[in-house]
């Protein structure tokens, strides 16, 4: 039954808050932190309505750890609802996605009009233009979510992360926020068709600086990152 609500949600869901997305790009409004509130409103919503549906809560660990201005929020990915736990919490972000997301009727579009960023996995070239647009709104005062394991996980181990998100790091000069999301496998497992009710926390770890890093930096970035996120799991989950 929890299934059925919250695939019935999704289109009803998606059709309010994207054509206020879509509406909202149609009249010329910005997706920059200071006029992107009508974006924040849909994405939030969105989120939050689909979790409803879904029978999931939401609890947020190191709040503390968002004050200032823009940040990368270098999370685990285990599921879908990795991303409405985190949309329907923080404010001002954009999304890195895999293209295919795109090519979603409607869905795509009104992903891309809220700052979504879609990248082309297996195209170099896409890869560096898809940063560059994250640079871009990261100037504009957004903030970035991306998924440095490149796709969901079927655990909670982390698997090796490609160095996306640290060249964009050290290229913007924005601090690095490690995130542990833990919960959304219980709720719907890549590869599972079902959704079950379920409670998520949301772990934002100690930023990582990056002032007086360079290109040449991106492994020892990466990894400082991983170690953190690999003993939180550890010690507080055992994963």
């Amino acid at each position: 039954m929890r299934s059925i609500l919250a695939w019935a949600s999704l289109p009803f869901l998606t059709l309010v808050f994207g054509g206020i997305a879509l509406l909202a790009a149609l009249f010329g409004v910005r997706t920059g932190a200071r006029s992107r509130a009508v974006y924040d409103f849909a994405f939030r919503n969105w989120s939050r309505g689909l979790l409803w549906a879904s029978g999931v809560t939401v609890e947020v660990h190191g709040t503390g750890h968002l004050t200032g201005g823009s940040r990368i929020f270098v999370g685990n990915h285990v599921s879908r609802f990795d991303v409405l736990a985190l949309a329907a919490r923080l404010r001002r972000i954009s999304f890195v996605a895999k293209a295919e997301l795109s090519r979603i009727p409607f869905f795509g579009r009104a992903a891309g009009a809220i700052g979504t960023i879609y990248i082309e996995r297996q195209q170099s070239r896409s890869s560096i233009n898809s940063l560059r647009k994250a640079a871009a709104q990261i100037g504009d005062g957004t903030s970035v979510v991306m998924f440095p394991e490149g796709g969901r996980s079927p655990s909670y181990a982390l698997r090796p992360f490609k160095k996306g998100p640290f060249v964009l790091a050290i290229s913007a000069g924005v601090p690095i926020v490690p995130t542990i999301i833990h919960g959304t496998l219980e709720v719907h497992p890549k590869g599972d068709w079902r959704v079950r009710r379920g409670h998520v926390d949301i772990h934002f770890l100690e930023p990582v600086p990056v002032a007086g890093l360079t290109y040449e930096d991106r492994d020892a970035l990466a990894a400082l990152v991983r170690g953190r996120m690999e003993q939180f799991l550890r010690d507080v989950y055992g994963v």
